[in-house]
């Protein structure tokens, strides 16, 4: 079984068979898909599931803080199932491919207290753009 689904089972979420094929479709390392990319998938496993179906699925899976939406300037969401595990991202300019990347300090540090103009800072999101060896 996989982390994903352990997780939503161990939160009692319930799982139906459309839910199920959405979070298998999910699971793994460095996988951020646009929500057609994981329509599209579920459909080869679950050939009756409905694009809302993957649309409300992912909804709920954002909800619950196990699956994060990473944004990136001029291109789809994606959903990032890596949502217990502080990281940051590489982004590829030229094709969107997204990496996990784990970071060894925190993040924080290199914001100075006067820098942070009173905020009471709790997370940084950091985003690495370049490109990927293929468009490199």
């Amino acid at each position: 079984m996989s982390d994903l689904l352990e997780r939503l089972r161990g939160r009692g979420w319930r799982m139906t068979s459309q839910r199920r094929v959405v979070a298998e479709v999910l699971d793994g390392d460095h996988v951020h898909l646009t929500a057609d990319e994981v329509h599209a998938l579920a459909v080869q496993r679950l050939p009756e599931i409905s694009r809302a179906t993957v649309y409300n699925a992912l909804g709920e899976l954002v909800s619950l803080g196990e699956v994060v939406e990473v944004c990136t300037v001029g291109r789809a969401k994606r959903y990032d199932p890596n949502a217990h595990r502080p990281h940051h991202h590489l982004v590829c300019c030229g094709c969107g491919l997204i990496r996990d990347v784990h970071p060894t300090e925190d993040p924080l540090g290199g914001l100075p207290v006067e820098g942070r103009f009173g905020f009471v800072v709790s997370a940084a999101e950091v985003t690495y753009r370049g490109l990927c060896p293929a468009c490199a």
